[in-house]
């Protein structure tokens, strides 16, 4: 992999996803894109919750460091390595929370049906596929992991205080008013458990695939 195919490669992602955050903002602004339709929030708040969500911090982190990397394909500084490493890990369990927790609850059509597809599926599969193709590797060590899980760990803290004092949390299963703190903390266990594996799955193949670009 030369590093102008792979600035090619990070081109596409970086464009990519930041199409589908701004699409999604886009409607979130003109207030196409409201989830609680009894009770539509003004736009101060909705403005807050679309940033608040992971799925929108996640693929920010994709956006940033893709764009990063198609100037710079062989990109290696600490600070971008952890953010490189977090958005990897984080886009991941975007795709699978969605995948396994949050599309059966979703009955969405039109534009909003596209931007979450766009945010959940297409841009989680780009995002891994560059870098099992592209890099750059290798990039990652149990440091760059370890400081990247404070951001999830840490957005989970966040969330849990905000929707005791808001009554508001981005995720069914993360609102302890609907389910009892019991099987709220269970589901924090076990993202935070995925959360870990991934980190270290990601480090352990960044250490052993072919380093890329050359």
């Amino acid at each position: 992999m030369t590093p102008e195919r792979a600035r090619r490669i990070h081109v596409v992602v970086a464009g990519v996803t930041w199409f589908a955050v701004l699409w999604q903002l886009a409607l979130v602004l003109t207030g196409e894109a409201v989830l609680v339709e009894e009770d539509p929030p003004g736009l101060g708040a909705r403005i807050y919750r679309f940033f608040a969500y992971f799925t929108i911090q996640s693929n920010l982190l994709v956006a940033i460091t893709a764009t990063a990397l198609a100037r710079t394909p062989a990109l290696d500084r600490t600070a971008w390595r952890v953010a490189r490493l977090a958005g990897l890990v984080g886009i991941t369990v975007t795709g699978l929370v969605h995948f396994f927790l949050l599309r059966p609850l979703l009955d969405l059509d039109g534009a909003s049906w596209a931007t979450d597809k766009l945010l959940h599926v297409v841009v989680p599969v780009l995002a891994v596929a560059a870098w099992a193709v592209a890099g750059p590797r290798p990039r990652a060590s149990v440091r760059e992991a370890a400081y990247g899980l404070v951001w999830p760990v840490a957005w989970t803290a966040w969330t849990l205080v905000v929707g005791q004092v808001d009554g508001w949390v981005p995720y069914p299963f993360l609102d302890a008013d609907e389910n009892d703190w019991g099987a709220v903390a269970v589901t924090c266990a076990g993202i935070t458990v995925l959360f870990v594996a991934l980190f270290a799955l990601f480090t352990f193949l960044d250490g052993k695939l072919r380093p890329a670009p050359r």
